[in-house]
């Protein structure tokens, strides 16, 4: 394989014909790019010949289930991904339209070891990327990142004999059905199912009207422009939607999803927005009486309520913080024989016997139902407010580059350490520490907290905090931290902020 050409650009002869690939968009644990700006579908050949040929090299069996999300463009990159693959020798299984957790779910179900899934993700369209992996349920972490990275851009992809290509048919129902099992509700639920017209619009109204629930749909049409507002379940404009629909319907719960299918976000019935760390908690209780000693697994931007949590403790479970990102939870989880794990983001990771330890969207939002069903009695307000009181941020995404972000937190966390070491305060709360697994979270006396960490995606920071006491107290610890990182002239604006 030729190494990717550095002068390339589009609208050019060598466009259509060289592969293009910016060196950026391989992050930690999957790839993303602006296309066709940074990437072109040479590159996406070539990532397919240099994928196929690290599976090779490692003995993988040569094998391989591949789908896309509903982008306009996200075919093509897919068909010009699998030429690679065929190249290299690897049979490719096509399961076509898809999410991400359904191209996981086809690994178990076609007895297939590897998946290479074209989505974006939450991110908007003008971008595409892949998540991969070779050992089910994992997906690649930062080695296997590296060392893919390192066999495209020096061009080391190697042509092997024994390629082919299949459409495999029948796997979208499998997935849904296994999704239902033997779950039929009890309790009639009106739900909100949110999809901001991306991929899950195809598969969640289906799913929840299988389990009984009556759906209130809230722009589930499939339409790749994304008229009203990019399918993330993180982002306020979505949430908010949400819950105006929950107030408009008098529906029980709003359950949303993002562009993939791999992650959940949820408003209860009062229209109040539930980040996934408190829902995560909600699960997490309940789980814990139902198997006694359950181990978790949270990510560093959740909520402290993991490790304080009153009722948690009394039922024996542990909860370990750690790395935030789907490939580092996946692992973690299973690497701990963890029962899940949980991210703010929205990602889920559900072990045996919940789930197969994959992040899905469509799963978590059976388990929400699930537990409504055993809590009959109450409103998912009702368990909310359950929870000990804590005032949390969205969370925040102020611009830098990529070129420059992890020097950027290398940089405050070395600033926060020496803060913490010379006794001084942040918002006038003593520090207590700093978890530096992922960043640095900064972790204060009376139990609140503030992360600032390099986004694994995009040309991001990515900043979140909590406070135990008021609302006053959390934006008094966000301005704190801000004003450290505001030494950092690279740092730009904010996505949204406090």
């Amino acid at each position: 394989m030729t190494a990717p050409h550095p002068t390339v650009t589009p609208n050019s002869w060598e466009f259509l014909r060289d592969a293009m690939i910016a060196p950026a968009g391989f992050r930690e644990y999957d790839a993303r790019w602006r296309y066709p700006q940074e990437i072109n579908l040479p590159g996406m050949t070539a990532l397919g010949l240099g994928l196929g040929t690290q599976m090779q090299a490692r003995g993988i069996r040569p094998e391989i289930v591949v789908g896309n999300d509903y982008r306009d463009y996200s075919l093509a990159i897919k068909q010009a991904l699998a030429i690679g693959l065929m190249q290299a020798g690897i049979r490719v299984r096509d399961i076509g339209p898809a999410l991400s957790p359904m191209a996981y779910f086809a690994q178990f179900h076609l007895d297939v070891p590897a998946v290479a899934m074209v989505t974006a993700s939450h991110n908007p369209n003008g971008w595409t990327g892949v998540k991969m992996g070779f050992d089910r349920p994992l997906t690649h972490g930062p080695a296997e990142m590296a060392e893919l990275r390192d066999i495209v851009l020096e061009g080391r992809g190697r042509p092997h004999p024994g390629g082919a290509y299949e459409t495999v048919a029948g796997v979208e129902d499998a997935y849904l059905d296994d999704l239902v099992g033997d779950l039929r509700l009890a309790r009639p639920l009106r739900v909100v199912c949110a999809t901001g017209n991306g991929t899950a619009g195809r598969f969640a109204p289906r799913l929840l009207e299988r389990i009984g629930a009556e759906v209130i749909a809230l722009h589930t049409a499939l339409d790749y422009t994304f008229p009203n507002y990019n399918p993330n379940p993180e982002a306020l404009e979505m949430l908010h939607d949400m819950a105006r629909a929950v107030r408009a319907h008098g529906a029980d719960l709003a359950l949303g999803f993002d562009g993939d299918g791999d992650r959940c976000g949820v408003v209860d019935d009062e229209g109040e927005e539930i980040f996934a760390d408190k829902v995560g908690v909600l699960l997490a209780r309940d789980w814990a009486a139902l198997h006694p000693g359950a181990r978790f697994v949270v990510d560093v931007k959740s909520t402290g309520l993991y490790a304080a949590d009153p009722v948690l403790a009394e039922r024996g479970a542990t909860t370990e913080y750690w790395k935030t990102g789907h490939s580092h939870m996946k692992r973690r989880v299973r690497d701990t024989a963890a029962l899940a794990g949980f991210e703010k983001s929205g990602h889920y990771f559900l072990a045996p016997p919940v789930g197969r330890g994959y992040d899905c969207g469509l799963r978590v939002a059976v388990e929400i139902c699930r537990l409504l069903d055993r809590h009959a009695g109450q409103n998912l307000s009702d368990l909310r407010r359950g929870l000990p009181v804590t005032f949390a941020s969205p969370t925040m995404s102020p611009f830098c580059p990529d070129a420059e972000k992890y020097a950027v937190v290398d940089r405050l966390t070395e600033r926060l350490q020496a803060m913490a070491a010379a006794g001084e305060t942040l918002a006038g709360h003593a520090i207590g520490g700093v978890v530096t697994v992922n960043g640095a979270r900064v972790q204060l006396a009376h139990g609140g907290w503030a992360l600032v960490r390099a986004s694994s995606n995009t040309p991001n920071l990515v900043v979140v905090c909590e406070s135990p006491d008021s609302d006053g107290d959390l934006r008094a610890i966000f301005r704190a931290l801000d004003a450290v990182i505001r030494t950092e002239p690279s740092v730009g604006h904010y996505d949204q902020s406090l």
